[in-house]
């Protein structure tokens, strides 16, 4: 997988497709969980997989039997390496991270803000393909990133999905009341931001408005995650008594051959997600 850089999940499913077309239509879009993969990849399996992914397999590495493929190798394999060049607008602030000990991470910001020096919302957004999003206001997204680029986005076949603190919950009243707010600070802003994207949502067509999900969940608030295109997270934790702004952000590239933290926030942002209500 490494010399035919499929590392990140999306890559590998994308070629798992590839193959299994040639192998059985059926089969296509019967791809491993994540979490199956990696118990492929970190040899924990038992035994070989289902007899269909053993043919999927064996087409995608021709001249292997799955047997090699899933053979222990007695030499030691070096970890997979992420070369990633450090924005240059982020000074000192960012501290690449390349090597194995960090896992997925490529970058740590001290502040929302120098992260958002680094990387600005038009290199986030302008070709992305899926954007997930949770957190409070989601301020990036609707403050930080014009209502025609998002129109763009949406109108050219881009899903977004928004997920933010419900303005009309006990949970964002307790962080106003954690982060020192006693007039609704939070609980107008983020009302605000739902309703901008409310009517964007109204003026598009209805196939570019079914990409456009919104909804709101009632929790104790901890992170504010972004997910692009299925392949790069940022994290930044709420902090006690702390402005969001105030936080410390992590950048994650998925790489599945490594045991990242990509899955654990992917699978937050999900669980969250499955919980919530629609606007």
């Amino acid at each position: 997988m490494q010399q035919r850089h499929w590392q990140t999940y999306k890559t590998f499913c994308k070629e798992y497709d590839k193959a299994a077309k040639s192998v059985d239509s059926t089969l296509r879009g019967k791809w491993p969980s994540r979490a199956q993969l990696h118990r492929w990849l970190s040899g924990e399996l038992k035994g070989l997989p289902y007899s269909d992914h053993c043919r999927v397999l064996e087409t995608m590495f021709p001249g292997r039997s799955v047997e090699e493929l899933f053979s222990l190798n007695n030499g030691e394999v070096p970890a997979p390496r992420i070369e990633v060049e450090p924005p240059k607008s982020a000074g000192h602030v960012a501290e690449v991270c390349p090597t194995s000990p960090m896992a997925d991470v490529t970058a740590v910001f001290s502040s929302r803000s120098a992260f958002a020096s680094a990387y600005p919302p038009s290199a986030l957004f302008d070709t992305a393909r899926e954007i997930n999003a949770a957190g409070l206001s989601l301020n990036v997204l609707c403050q930080g990133y014009p209502d025609h680029q998002l129109k763009r986005l949406l109108e050219s076949g881009t899903k977004i999905r928004c997920l933010f603190l419900d303005p009309q919950g006990s949970a964002i009243r307790a962080r106003e009341d954690e982060e020192g707010y006693k007039d609704g600070t939070l609980t107008t802003l983020t009302a605000l931001n739902i309703s901008m994207l409310t009517r964007l949502k109204a003026r598009l067509a209805p196939e570019a408005a079914e990409l456009l999900e919104l909804r709101v969940y009632d929790e104790t608030i901890r992170f504010n995650i972004l997910i692009v295109d299925g392949a790069t997270c940022m994290v930044q934790p709420y902090l006690p008594q702390a402005r969001g702004v105030d936080s410390p952000t992590i950048v994650i590239n998925d790489n599945t051959a490594a045991d990242g933290l990509f899955p654990v926030f992917d699978q937050v942002f999900t669980s969250m997600w499955e919980r919530s209500s629609p606007v």
